[in-house]
């Protein structure tokens, strides 16, 4: 009986989660902290951040996330910390993760930084058995309530006032949501993150920012993420992104002062999965807190 349920479940998670085991994100190079932890503290200042994705509009079950983040250095140290909370639902699924986020960095040149970075991760995992209409009660569902598993995860982090690359696992422990008879059907995957970007100076106003993101999970096809952004008298911001066999998204931000930002991104599914949505939207806020308001060094583009 319990594969049976689970049948359901997974015919809906493994489009999901094949893709996307972690939660996804368009515009993740403004919210690195949540899969790379050596970022936590690079910005200069308290940085603050929230977004809701809402993915696959008009397709019943899809993701929707919310997460928010806080990250700073240290005042006077070559220490950062952060902490996250994500929220993501799919289908009868919600998960809820805290995460902890533990930075170290040490000059290379008098420009580059090299960064390494630890994550700990408290994660809630929820089944709402209610939304399976099981033919049958299976009592063993009860204990998917709200069920706790920690995890860890680490990074690199090497970054300048010009460009940036990363290689991260934010979570090492391969976690068993569910196993029938000991074989497990719905498993959390390790997931390997390498990113990068660069900022070019195409005049006195306009400022050029191609970047990738690169994501394996066993099992799973690889995941690639290349955008291109522009930003004008770093204040507009406009670029586009395509996910390798996935997606093609727009987005764009306006750095409303020197401490507010806000983006929005939108995603167009290239898969036969557009014929079921209308496409998944994306905000975020981004507030950072100066010391002594003095002028962040590094470009608003990460």
């Amino acid at each position: 009986m319990k594969t049976i349920i689970f049948t359901f479940v997974l015919m809906f998670t493994t489009i999901v989660s094949l893709a996307q085991q972690d939660a996804q994100f368009t515009q993740y190079m403004y919210n690195t902290v949540n899969v790379n932890p050596a970022y936590a503290g690079s910005r200069g200042a308290l940085s603050i951040f929230a977004l809701h994705r809402t993915q696959w509009v008009g397709l019943n079950g899809a993701p929707i996330t919310n997460a928010v983040s806080v990250n700073t250095p240290l005042s006077e140290s070559r220490i950062g910390l952060g902490l996250t909370v994500v929220n993501d639902k799919i289908g009868p699924i919600q998960e809820n993760t805290i995460s902890g986020d533990f930075s170290y960095s040490i000059p290379t040149s008098e420009n580059v930084l090299l960064s390494f970075g630890i994550k700990a991760t408290a994660n809630l995992f929820d089944l709402d058995v209610s939304k399976l209409n099981p033919v049958d009660d299976d009592p063993t569902l009860r204990d998917y309530n709200n069920k706790f598993s920690p995890n860890f995860g680490a990074g690199v982090y090497l970054h300048s006032d010009k460009a940036y690359v990363g290689l991260s696992v934010p979570n090492f422990i391969e976690t068993n949501r569910y196993d029938d008879n000991e074989v497990a059907i719905f498993k959390e995957k390790i997931n390997y993150y390498l990113i990068a970007g660069y900022v070019f100076d195409l005049n006195n106003s306009i400022k050029f920012k191609p970047a990738f993101l690169t994501k394996l999970v066993e099992g799973a096809p690889l995941q690639v993420d290349v955008s291109g952004s522009l930003m004008f008298n770093d204040k507009l911001t406009v670029g586009l992104s395509y996910r390798w066999s996935a997606a093609m998204s727009a987005m764009v931000g306006f750095q409303i002062s020197q401490a507010l930002y806000v983006g929005y991104g939108y995603d167009l599914e290239t898969t036969r999965l557009d014929n079921y949505n209308s496409g998944s939207h994306e905000i975020f806020l981004r507030y950072d807190l100066f010391k002594n308001n003095e002028k962040m060094t590094m470009q608003r583009f990460f």
